[in-house]
């Protein structure tokens, strides 16, 4: 049944209220009519139900847009937010960038041959790591030496101050020793009188 069919069925109704059916038996009236009403009822019900599954089916229409629509925001916002990450890192200036390197001249003539084969001389990315590893490698080399130094140079002023030490302590013995041999000679000068001047101009007497 469509629609059309219902026209029909509330007409066919309209017919049986009319002047025309006024000698009709009302029991034939009765049965028709409730025909008619029983056909409408079911045309009734078939509108409902194909009206709550044009609903449905628009509800279910309406989530799925729903859906896309939010899987769209949701791409929209990680394509910004990836394209703010790219910028960053073209605008990022990493710490290596502020290291004074060897230049590669230097790094070609002092970096072991493994580190700068023609290969790796090709290669900026693996050139760059391998510049940053040799000036690790120096750097500690150099600290290691720059250690020994400093410690070579504790012990020379540790031995220093040991000399010095013993110099100041010598020292002393000798003020000491000179003070003592000062007094000795001042007391054997107060014992011991001195022997007379003898004057050149006067004869000796011999006994």
């Amino acid at each position: 049944m469509n629609l059309s069919d219902g026209d029909q069925i509330i007409e066919s109704l309209r017919e049986l209220v009319s002047p025309a059916y006024a000698d009709t038996d009302a029991q034939s009236l009765l049965v028709r009519s409730s025909a008619l009403v029983s056909c409408l009822k079911t045309l009734n019900r078939t509108a409902n139900t194909a009206t709550r599954t044009k609903k449905d089916e628009t509800t279910a229409a309406r989530q799925e847009m729903d859906q896309s629509h939010l899987g769209l925001q949701n791409l929209l916002y990680e394509k910004r937010h990836l394209e703010r990450e790219i910028e960053k890192c073209r605008q990022f200036a990493s710490v290596y960038q502020d290291i004074p390197l060897y230049g590669l001249d230097e790094f070609e003539r002092l970096a072991p041959e493994e580190a700068r084969t023609s290969t790796v001389l090709s290669d900026e990315h693996q050139l760059m790591l391998n510049r940053l590893s040799f000036e690790l490698a120096e750097r500690q080399r150099l600290d290691f030496k720059r250690r020994e130094l400093l410690q070579a140079k504790e012990e020379l002023l540790k031995q220093s101050k040991t000399n010095m030490s013993t110099m100041d302590s010598v020292k002393g013995h000798i003020d000491a020793l000179v003070k003592t041999a000062s007094e000795i000679q001042k007391k054997v000068d107060d014992l011991v009188q001195p022997l007379p001047v003898l004057d050149s101009s006067t004869p000796m007497s011999i006994g």
